[in-house]
């Protein structure tokens, strides 16, 4: 044998899966390589730009989709895993001329700047108020046996610690996400 060993690679063909997605409500039927995230199917093969690429390693939150009403990211899921699953994202919640209240809170409280978080936040915010109305308790609650969660700026910026803001619009997100928590959560 010579010193000199040549090794071929093998060449290995993505495999392919044609799945059913519903996403806003809406059924789409598409081919996708097996390794395709939730967001990249979205973005690139349904044309829903409004859920971000951020970090593409979920860190930063602003790829957040909801999925059967949890907050995910959906830059680490495959979208093969959520067949028949509800995703919801920012276009399924309102519309030009009917925002969703979050939406609405956000720009009333310039919630945003360069914006490009903004949809992973409101996403992420609407199942956080859901969480706190099911009385599941995060790091910060006081007391975890407590019934009743008051919302505090404490509770919201734990709830959402999982979503940055690079410009630091933090206390304007927070602001607005006051706004809209229902009143029985409010501190």
């Amino acid at each position: 044998m010579s010193a000199t060993t040549t090794i071929e690679a093998a060449t290995v063909e993505p495999q392919h899966a044609e799945i059913t997605l519903t996403v806003n409500g809406e059924t789409h039927r598409v081919d996708l390589d097996l390794r395709t995230s939730v967001l990249d199917a979205l973005r690139e093969h349904l044309q829903l730009t409004g859920t971000k690429k951020g970090c593409d390693h979920g860190q930063c939150g602003a790829c957040t989709v909801l999925i059967n009403g949890r907050r995910i990211n959906a830059c680490l899921t495959l979208a093969v895993m959520h067949e028949g699953d509800d995703i919801v994202t920012i276009e399924g919640l309102g519309t030009s001329g009917a925002l969703h209240p979050l939406q609405r809170a956000f720009v009333a409280h310039d919630g945003f700047q360069c914006g490009y978080c903004t949809p992973g936040q409101i996403c992420s915010a609407l199942v956080m108020l859901g969480e706190v109305q099911a009385g599941w308790p995060s790091h910060v609650t006081a007391d975890v046996g407590e019934a009743h969660i008051a919302l505090t700026d404490d509770e919201i910026r734990e709830r959402m610690s999982g979503n940055i803001c690079r410009c630091c619009a933090y206390p304007n997100i927070v602001a607005a996400i006051r706004e809209v928590a229902p009143e029985a959560s409010r501190a």
